[in-house]
């Protein structure tokens, strides 16, 4: 289910340890699976608002490799000035085939014992929340989770950290896509990040006025699509531009492009594979208050005895989602937007 109650509203919550006693004076941090804009944002937020609430805040490096190898540093509000602007994440970031092993756990859980690790603030993904939840069964360490995908597929949260970034990225490539296209009356079949979810593809694809867009929540019909663009080169349009999630069921922007090319030799057919600056850059205004909110939410949570859970943004107000619910798996397109990309395209 997901739990709908807010942390005490405000952010003037000094006196929140106190009263609720001296549960944790230690909390570790780290980024794990792959990065995204704002987690560098986030890390500065979970360290000054511990602090603020008269915690030691650890960086764990390398993700949940550093849990096992006990790559820690002490974090302070010097340690994290100024990094609120910058893309990646000053942590680093991995993916852990070790921690997925019963050996690999009980290693990170003696680090964390003689490290005086308390708690942990988990910034990644379904991965990583996946990872973290098997280990507090295990060991009982509280846990809480911080979305941050690109891809925003995360149930429990309108918004991860580093989609605003990610989808912004994509439109400024594709605008300039979008001058040659018509420069050379061309067909751009673009491809953007979207592995299991097509929520870049599509939000982006209705920003840069797409004559389609395919994503792996829907079916692909390629006969349609065809159609769609004979259509447009009937009316002697001037350059077109589709986008494809990389995890489309018709495959990637090559194989549509290969399809193209077959049907119709009159189309002058090129591919952009826009890759991996998407996960890069400096992070906009909405995904760097967004990381701060949620890094606050996230200290507040295990203050009031929170774990397992997911902090998110839903309706503009903060909210906690257990593990086993904030997953990919649960989260589903806009309807909305979906007829959008058929009424404008």
């Amino acid at each position: 289910m997901v739990i709908t109650d807010t942390f005490t509203s405000g952010y003037n919550k000094g006196l929140l340890r106190q009263a609720m006693g001296s549960k944790f004076k230690k909390v570790g941090v780290f980024t794990s699976g792959g990065d995204a804009p704002g987690m560098n944002a986030c890390i500065r937020a979970v360290t000054r608002s511990g602090i603020h609430n008269g915690l030691q805040i650890v960086g764990i490096y390398g993700g949940y490799n550093g849990l096992i190898d006990a790559d820690f540093t002490a974090l302070d509000s010097h340690e994290v000035g100024n990094i609120i602007r910058f893309g990646g994440t000053i942590l680093r970031t991995a993916r852990s085939q070790r921690f997925q092993t019963s050996d690999g756990m009980a290693q990170a859980y003696e680090a964390l014992r003689k490290e005086g690790i308390e708690a942990v603030v988990a910034i990644g993904g379904d991965g990583t929340f996946r990872g973290a939840n098997e280990f507090t069964n295990k060991y009982e360490i509280p846990f809480i989770g911080i979305p941050a995908t690109i891809d925003n597929d995360m149930y429990g949260t309108d918004f991860t950290i580093g989609y605003d970034t990610a989808i912004n990225t994509v439109v400024q490539a594709v605008d300039k896509i979008r001058d040659t296209a018509e420069a050379h009356n061309r067909l751009f079949i673009v491809e953007v990040m979207g592995r299991d979810a097509g929520f870049i593809a599509l939000r982006s694809g209705i920003a840069v006025g797409a004559e389609a867009v395919l994503v792996p929540e829907t079916d692909t019909h390629i006969d349609s699509l065809l159609a769609l663009l004979e259509r447009g080169w009937k009316r002697k349009k001037t350059g077109c531009v589709v986008i494809v999630a990389e995890g489309d069921a018709a495959g990637g922007a090559f194989d549509v492009a290969d399809r193209v090319k077959k049907e119709f030799d009159h189309f002058d057919v090129r591919v952009s594979v826009l890759g991996h600056q998407q996960r890069g850059g400096a992070p906009t205004c909405m995904d760097r208050v967004l990381a701060t909110r949620l890094g606050v939410g996230a200290i507040e949570g295990l203050l009031q005895g929170r774990s397992q859970v997911m902090v998110g943004v839903i309706n503009n107000e903060v909210r906690y989602t257990e593990f086993n619910k904030s997953t990919k798996h649960y989260k589903e397109l806009s309807e909305d937007l979906l007829y959008l990309v058929e009424v404008l395209g």
